[in-house]
């Protein structure tokens, strides 16, 4: 019994351990083991993404109709369009997890992106409610190639505007949460390292149960309802979802930022190309300069030789 609460609190001796992996709180200071990280962080990153997930899909997954029925966009105009802007929101990752590793640290990147997230979610709600934004209708009965009323210029720059804020958004939010839920897991515990293939499996267990919900009563929605309550739903999940993350914040651990990556990138080219003629050392440890526990002692990895890339 005694051994069980001593591992639970982190020491053999039943005293307060601090991680090993080199995550600190949000002063850059030491995080304790047993008040921080673990499942207890994890539950509000995982509620975040099951409703970020329903609030994403239930913008992405009818916008080709909202833009052939509401905005009167031919349906080839819509489609490309849609692509264009789906192909932004899956390339704005690589700038927001630059940004999260070179500078502010996940935390506060994911923090910025999700207030322009919001803001993109609240103004695209507003374009589709709004009167003065929203484009005219054509009428019950009349076909879309029949309809000669199309929406204005500042109609349709204020619903793009709001479109690819969220793409920003996404960009600073996307990388870093899945990131910043496997950061409070340390791989220096063999107990917290199994766990982190779990949190994985309920990662991906709420993404399906966010998506199913878009796809199915969201769609509903604004198909039957509104174009209104329709988009209004997904933005108020998102402004909970984020709450919800932000109530965490005392239970998260967070890695320092680390520099440019592209300078270690760049280094490891650079060492390749001027030591390629040397001769691998028949033990692959003489390859490093410090030993595995001191390695462990700064809470990094070593890289171990392989030959398989060669």
């Amino acid at each position: 019994m005694l051994m069980e609460v001593a591992e639970e609190r982190g020491g053999e001796d039943g005293r307060e351990e601090y991680t090993k992996d080199g995550t600190v709180d949000l002063k850059g200071r030491p995080v304790l083991r047993s008040k921080t990280g673990r499942w207890t962080a994890c539950s509000f990153i995982l509620g975040y993404e099951m409703c970020e997930r329903m609030s994403y899909y239930g913008i992405a997954s009818n916008l080709v109709l909202y833009l052939t029925r509401e905005l009167h966009e031919g349906t080839v105009k819509s489609a490309n369009n849609v692509t264009n802007w789906a192909g932004f929101v899956w390339m704005a990752p690589i700038f927001g997890a630059y940004i999260a590793d070179a500078y502010l640290g996940r935390y506060r990147t994911f923090v910025m992106a999700s207030g322009i997230y919001v803001l993109g979610m609240s103004l695209l709600t507003l374009a589709v409610t709004v009167p003065a934004l929203k484009p005219p209708s054509c009428g019950n009965g009349v076909k879309d190639e029949d309809c000669d009323k199309h929406a204005s210029t500042f109609q349709i720059g204020i619903f793009y505007f709001a479109l690819y804020m969220i793409a920003i958004g996404t960009g600073g939010t996307k990388p870093n949460i899945s990131t910043m839920g496997a950061d409070q897991f340390d791989d220096f515990d063999p107990k917290e390292r199994t766990q982190k293939l779990s949190f994985f499996n309920f990662w991906v267990l709420g993404i399906v149960f966010g998506t199913l919900f878009s796809f199915t009563f969201l769609v509903y929605i604004q198909d039957n309802v509104g174009w209104g309550l329709g988009y209004g739903l997904p933005t108020l999940g998102l402004a909970v979802s984020v709450l919800l993350f932000l109530v965490g914040t005392p239970f998260y651990r967070h890695r320092l930022p680390s520099g440019s990556p592209l300078t270690r990138m760049s280094r490891v080219v650079v060492a390749a190309m001027r030591k390629w003629k040397l001769a691998v050392p028949k033990d692959p440890k003489e390859l490093h300069e410090l030993s595995l526990h001191d390695y462990s002692n700064l809470g990094k990895f070593r890289i171990d030789h392989t030959p398989i890339l060669r």
